[in-house]
């Protein structure tokens, strides 16, 4: 009988097998010398003021631009640029002004979506592999300061331009408030969208290994929603064409009709938003009126070529079937969850924590969506509403879409697919080293060890074996404690070597023994 080519033994006192103990990751090194950047040098002094200064430097260029480029196109004078400058830049930052007796709290997300992209760059090329949580503070601490700066002068224009021009500077706190809270989300985002692995290490506590998934297929979900929504959008634009050209009639001249078009382009993330809360079953605020799937209170518009796409109603019977959009999305969600992780209809965590997170992503973008826009009221959607239906939606149809993720997909490719997610984010260690062992070795050790009497029992195999093929070659008496040490060979004609090793009391009785089997040439 030929011994198997993988053979993992262990004798004498028939111990349970034990999996190979995981080696420790090697400790991390700072990505620039030993110090990080609490030891500020020539070159990281560079690195953290480019994340300061940079993102801050070209916004202010292109809002430079702009302002410049209206007044000489309105043939105005330069007296208030410096105050345009200003209110430019807070604006960008979602900042609420009042000019004149004006307030307007509902902003262009294209500009702010464009800055914090730049910090986020910005942030990720710093952040190298290996950088230490000190290193990090100093990165998130650079993308924030620099802008907060700017703020903080961008105040004391706007200060003094109020003497010149009717603009009233914003309340200190809230615009300090909104440019550290979406700069940090921009550097957060962009130190952990390439670098996720390196992150969570830095964290305290070892994340769940059913966090990262769920954290991915959220923001998948939030991303294939806003899809819909501009195809929706689109379709909208598309039947209520004829309304443009009533909206172009204010433009006055080409500037102004150039103008317009920007403004819609600059607003077209705000509908798309708000179309989103639509598909989900909820309802969009527009001043005293509102609009859902289910109804529409009429109000007025500004009259921007993008308001065009609002639809004046009554509602139509096929404007229910929009809502297959949220359970499409939160099957295919539910999918990705079955593949991707470990979810089962006992434990889906990662499908509920998907939903938790697209709930939450909605409901952050409706905050920056909405806002007051003056004698038309507050434009945006409701935000509690559409934050309980993001996640009704994607977690009921996710679970339904993973349960058909664990029924037709094989559970091979669904470990395979989830292994990539072992070993960074887990519970506990060795849960993940179970899981890939036996998916990858148990199929072959079955194969070289099947007896269905003894269920696989490899010791009982092992010593049959050792019986019928050494019994002639091997003998010796019984030695009590014996130890034996076995090792994993991959080899064509597998060698077993055994040391037998009698208690230390005379080291003159100790015996050391090999076996090796002879190949079927020798015999």
């Amino acid at each position: 009988m030929s011994a198997p080519k993988t053979a993992l033994a262990r004798l004498g006192d028939h111990a349970p097998r034990q999996m190979p103990p995981r080696e420790p990751a090697p400790p991390r090194e700072p990505a620039r010398g030993d110090g990080g950047f609490g030891s500020l040098t020539p070159e990281r002094a560079r690195v953290l003021m480019l994340v300061a200064a940079r993102p801050a430097a070209i916004v202010l260029l292109v809002i430079f631009v702009l302002v410049f480029g209206t007044l000489f196109a309105a043939h105005s004078g330069t007296t208030g640029a410096s105050g345009a400058i200003a209110a430019s830049w807070l604006a960008v930052h979602q900042v609420p002004l009042v000019i004149g007796k004006t307030g307007i709290g509902l902003w262009p997300l294209l500009p702010t979506a464009l800055m914090l992209w730049l910090v986020a760059r910005e942030c990720d090329l710093a952040a190298e592999p290996g950088c230490t949580r000190v290193d990090l503070a100093w990165i998130v601490g650079a993308a924030v300061g620099g802008p907060l700066l700017i703020t903080a002068v961008c105040l004391a224009v706007a200060d003094d331009a109020s003497a010149t021009m009717p603009l009233q500077p914003p309340r200190t706190l809230v615009a300090f408030a909104w440019v550290i809270g979406l700069n940090l989300v921009a550097a957060v985002v962009g130190i952990g969208a390439r670098n996720w692995r390196e992150f969570t290490d830095l964290l305290p506590i070892p994340l769940p290994h059913w966090v990262v998934p769920g954290l991915r297929i959220g923001l998948l979900s939030v991303w294939r929603l806003l899809l819909v929504a501009a195809a929706l959008t689109v379709v909208s634009f598309l039947g209520h064409w004829s309304r443009i050209g009533d909206t172009y009639h204010t433009a006055g001249n080409i500037f102004g009709g150039l103008g317009l078009t920007v403004l819609s382009l600059a607003y077209l993330p705000n509908v798309l938003i708000d179309a989103v809360g639509l598909l989900l079953g909820g309802q969009v605020h527009i001043g005293a009126g509102s609009l859902s799937l289910f109804g529409i209170e009429g109000a007025p518009l500004p009259a921007v070529p993008l308001a065009a796409a609002v639809p004046s109603g009554p509602v139509a019977a096929w404007w229910m079937a929009l809502l297959v959009a949220p359970a499409a999305v939160g099957v295919l969600g539910g999918l990705d969850c079955g593949r991707t992780s470990r979810d089962r209809p006992a434990a889906p965590w990662a499908t509920l924590t998907s939903a938790a997170v697209a709930a939450m992503v909605i409901t952050l973008l409706g905050v920056v969506a909405g806002g007051e826009l003056g004698t038309f009221g507050r434009i945006g959607p409701n935000l509690l509403l559409s934050a309980a239906l993001a996640f009704i939606w994607l977690a009921v149809a996710g679970y339904v879409g993973m349960l058909g993720a664990r029924w037709f997909t094989p559970a091979g490719a669904a470990t395979a697919a989830a292994a990539g997610y072992a070993g960074t984010v887990a519970d506990d260690e060795y849960d993940d080293y179970d899981l890939e062992y036996d998916d990858d070795y148990d199929p072959a050790y079955e194969s070289d060890y099947e007896d269905p009497e003894s269920d696989y029992d490899e010791y009982d195999d092992y010593d049959e074996e050792f019986d019928e093929d050494y019994a002639d070659d091997y003998e010796a008496d019984p030695v009590d404690d014996n130890t034996v040490d076995g090792e994993l060979l991959e080899e064509d004609e597998p060698v077993f070597t055994a040391r037998i090793r009698q208690e230390p009391a005379d080291p003159d009785d100790i015996v050391d023994a090999e076996v090796v089997e002879a190949t079927e040439a020798d015999n």
